[in-house]
């Protein structure tokens, strides 16, 4: 068995009709005012997040999206074909993640930007298991989206989540665990139904590739 312990959880879930404009208000506090303007919902959801959770140049961070800032490369492809460079620039994976660690000017040892579907929170926990980093903040979020929603190609809300992993079971809100085993390779949770979970606190157990997954509270 693998694990690390869950210390400075933080999840953010808007209301749904909340717009990047909204949370520019709702947040404000939380960034210098010269960043607010380049920031999408998604950074200014990941940066509330992190507020108060201390990263330094020795730690790691994983971080997890499917869509990424969904919302900013809605806009740049309906201004084709006068697109933007800055809609650009903030609609790639990871832009959520650096525009928080850039605003900050803060580094970091290491950065796992992962994308993906199906089984994305495994290979996000698993990544953060086996960093050796005695630190690694787990990070993950989507932007709600409009038109590319239809496609399936964007999330249904929008959300953050951060927490930070360690070897350190003093003071833990609780622990991620990871067994090898024979477990048949079951349904994995989404990264919203983890995000669910971790803002509920509520216990997480299934079978994945190769292994029992679970996630429990103190």
């Amino acid at each position: 068995m693998i694990e690390k312990f869950l210390h400075h959880v933080r999840v953010e879930l808007p209301a749904p009709d909340e717009t990047a404009a909204g949370a520019r208000v709702r947040l404000a506090d939380k960034f210098p005012r010269t960043a607010l303007r380049r920031m999408t919902h998604l950074g200014l959801l990941i940066g509330s997040v992190l507020d108060g959770t201390p990263l330094g140049p020795a730690d790691a961070l994983v971080y997890a999206s499917t869509f990424a800032e969904t919302r900013a490369l809605e806009d740049f492809l309906t201004r084709f074909p006068s697109a933007s460079p800055l809609l650009f620039q903030t609609s790639i994976h990871p832009g959520g993640v650096q525009q928080v660690l850039i605003g900050r000017q803060q580094s970091i040892a290491r950065l796992w930007p992962l994308a993906g579907r199906t089984r994305l929170v495994e290979e996000a926990l698993l990544t953060a298991l086996l960093e050796p980093a005695a630190r690694v903040a787990l990070i993950g979020g989507e932007e709600r989206g409009t038109w590319m929603l239809e496609h399936d190609l964007a999330s249904g809300r929008a959300f953050a989540f951060a927490a930070l992993l360690t070897r350190e079971p003093t003071g833990a809100a609780g622990r991620v665990t990871f067994t090898p085993d024979e477990a048949t390779d079951e349904a994995c949770p989404t990264l919203e139904n983890f995000a669910l979970a971790l803002a509920a606190r509520s216990p997480l157990r299934w079978p994945g590739a190769g292994g029992t997954w679970m996630m429990e509270w103190s």
